[in-house]
């Protein structure tokens, strides 16, 4: 994949992805779980997140993230269900996502992000969910009454939906999350130790994946990426976009969508909160598009 020359779908991710994760960076996001019941960071991302699963159990959850360890989902799945009800969650998460980008938002930029939106609902509404099961469940929310609150919703559907595709991509290659996770920490745009605390992966069990990647000749001794190895997260990155492009992901205008939403996901990726090396992988917003 030519950093210099991303697909219209890439352009896109790029624009929506960190409208989206807002929600794991922005302090208020954990806050307000606290505030319904929830202790702890991590009861309250997988809450957040897999709220409109319904009251799903951990092995569900652990294949739909992927990346986490199952251990790590287990401490927290389906003990937060005791705490607070799905229904609640994805209320407080659209709640608090209004509350947070309307902080990002100036009043002249409303009637553009008023039409973006109809362009978002158009695009989700294209969407084909098979095969994409996370996306799916937060297609099937109801929108909120605000327009940021909307805009917040449509963007996790879209990002979901990518999200999902790559899991499939990742799969397809051979690669299972924690590997997956291995090889994106072996490109060097990111850290182990932010990856692998944040997943919740053993010294023991990231030793163990990383000697199969070797093995396999997709990393070498130094736990490098092979050329083979590069051309695998290629071939990964290469399969998500298609994979979106498969449906009508994109809007009718996405260079003017683009533009609009680059606008408040730059200054989403300039808050302190927002960490510049981070675990999902978050970039700033292209220049061009």
């Amino acid at each position: 994949m030519s950093d210099t020359s991303p697909s219209p779908e890439r352009l896109f991710w790029t624009v929506f992805e960190p409208i989206h994760a807002i929600s794991y960076f922005h302090p208020d996001f954990a806050a307000a779980m606290v505030d319904k019941g929830l202790t702890g960071w991590w009861n309250g991302y997988f809450a957040g997140r897999a709220a409109p699963l319904g009251r799903v159990g951990a092995p569900a959850v652990a294949s739909l993230f992927f990346v986490f360890a199952p251990s790590r989902v287990a401490k927290a799945v389906p003990e937060v269900w005791r705490h607070i009800d799905p229904e609640k969650a994805v209320e407080t998460r659209l709640e608090t996502a209004d509350e947070v980008l309307s902080r990002f938002t100036s009043d002249h930029a409303l009637p553009d992000l008023r039409s973006t939106l109809a362009a978002l609902r158009r695009c989700v509404d294209g969407l084909d969910f098979g095969g994409r099961a996370l996306a799916a469940a937060w297609a099937d929310v109801p929108p909120p009454s605000t327009l940021l609150g909307q805009i917040w919703l449509a963007c996790t559907v879209l990002r979901e939906h990518r999200g999902d595709g790559h899991v499939i991509a990742s799969v397809e290659n051979g690669l299972t999350g924690l590997q997956a996770s291995i090889t994106h920490v072996a490109t060097g745009k990111v850290q182990r130790e932010r990856i692998q605390v944040t997943r919740g992966w053993s010294d023991e069990e990231w030793r163990t994946a990383e000697a199969e990647l070797v093995d396999r000749g997709i990393l070498d001794g130094s736990g490098a990426l092979t050329a083979r190895g590069a051309a695998l997260r290629d071939r990964i990155e290469e399969t998500t976009d298609r994979l979106a492009a498969r449906s009508p992901v994109l809007p009718e205008d996405p260079s003017w969508v683009i533009r609009v939403l680059r606008v408040l996901s730059a200054d989403i990726r300039r808050h302190p909160s927002f960490p510049d090396a981070n675990p999902i992988g978050v970039p700033h917003p292209m220049t061009k598009g």
